[in-house]
């Protein structure tokens, strides 16, 4: 698969599909872990999901409700996302590795982003369809955002710089995120031009824009809302 041009045919190829599969599993669960759902259902006992726009992220969020609790929000979804990559890669790159590529320092460090591309993936999965909140979740900017630069931080200047201007100079967050979900499969094939790895990268920038598609309609006609300071009052 990801190594078969560096060993040889009679060499450990990989990682166990276990090992793979559970870093899905937990990938998956820690993407589940809402910070707009947990806080404005259990601490404010008013589900953001019955506000604005209806989705569960930090925007609608902030909109709804602002105040310091925001930062609760953020802190939430820029964790779980540390922690899905990080494990992802040192599963897959490191424990893993104990099968018999991690004297192989090459073929490791490839195994370990894959790992970190791998467990994004489900992270993201997670995030915007929660098995625990009837599948109704976020649109992964956030967790997103914190995913590029764990994997590499020349591929957050590109996804970041791009997102901020954007954001600054129309004041659209939607448009950002556009710009974000596609550029991230470019610039990983830039800087890492393999088939599986800009796979995963094409998956991912797939779901952001595939959340951001009544965004995308309401850019296109005109109508989508630009972000404030101030939030919308009940």
């Amino acid at each position: 698969m990801l190594d078969s041009f560096y060993l040889d045919p009679n060499a450990v190829t990989g990682p166990d599909p276990l090992g793979i599969l559970m870093v899905a599993v937990i990938a998956y669960f820690c993407g589940c872990f809402n910070g707009a759902v947990i806080v404005s259902k259990y601490i404010l006992r008013d589900d953001v999901r019955n506000h604005g726009s209806g989705n569960a992220g930090l925007t609608n969020f902030y909109r709804t409700f602002g105040g310091p609790l925001t930062f609760v929000v953020i802190l939430c979804d820029v964790l779980k996302a540390v922690v899905a990559v990080l494990l992802g890669g040192w599963l897959l790159g490191t424990v893993a590795g104990a099968n018999g590529y991690a004297a192989n320092e090459r073929i490791s460090s490839m195994w370990a982003l894959f790992g970190e591309y791998w467990a994004a993936l489900f992270c993201l999965l997670g995030h915007m369809f929660p098995c625990m909140f009837h599948f109704k979740g976020g649109k992964g900017i956030l967790s997103g955002g914190t995913i590029v630069w764990m994997i590499d931080w020349r591929i957050g200047l590109v996804v970041w710089v791009g997102f901020l201007l954007l954001f600054l100079l129309t004041k659209y967050v939607s448009l950002g995120s556009i710009w974000a979900g596609a550029s991230f499969p470019f610039a990983t094939w830039y800087f890492y031009p393999d088939p599986v790895i800009v796979l995963l990268a094409f998956l991912l920038g797939a779901l952001i824009l595939w959340k951001h598609r009544s965004n995308i309609v309401r850019l296109i006609h005109g109508n989508e809302n630009k972000f404030s300071v101030h939030r919308k009052k009940n």
